[in-house]
């Protein structure tokens, strides 16, 4: 069983090397976990153990209000920040990628996504030439791996 969403991600690699396939937000994780979580909440009827002061209310609009985020297509297929200076630059270079761009270790529209992950642009220079394909399988492959269960493929557990 996938998670809906993964389907319609997990082929695509953002300009920025991100692989959308491994976007939770995206890519329909968050959403099936939260529903999945609020299953167990009910089934063990949690409302009546939680400690004094929780709002249990507020928690379960919380959990509604993340099932109705929408899907994320994916950055080629105009989803993505609207304003995302590494999609826009990439789009107007004519760049499959950003990993083709002969200034992307100089580049600066990358610093939002580096302070979560210093390495983005050298990541993104090892797959320069790769096979894209190839290397979604291999990553798809890798996470089925690490995590058997994981909710990206949602296998059954």
């Amino acid at each position: 069983m996938e998670v809906e969403g993964f389907q319609s991600v997990k082929d695509q690699v953002g300009f920025c090397g991100i692989w959308c396939g491994s976007c939770p937000a995206g890519n329909g994780a968050m959403i099936e976990l939260t529903r999945k979580y609020e299953e167990l909440v009910k089934k063990y009827n949690l409302e009546k153990r939680v400690p004094k002061g929780f709002d249990f209310k507020e928690f379960a609009k919380g959990l509604a209000c993340i099932q109705t985020m929408p899907l994320c297509p994916g950055c080629r297929k105009g989803g993505g920040g609207p304003s995302c200076k590494v999609r826009i630059c990439a789009l107007s270079k004519g760049l499959a990628d950003c990993s083709l761009c002969d200034q992307l270790i100089e580049c600066r529209n990358f610093e939002q996504l580096e302070a979560g992950n210093p390495k983005i642009k050298t990541d993104l220079m090892k797959i320069r030439n790769v096979d894209r394909e190839k290397l979604v399988e291999r990553w798809t492959s890798e996470l089925q791996t690490k995590w058997p269960h994981c909710i990206l493929s949602c296998a059954a557990a």
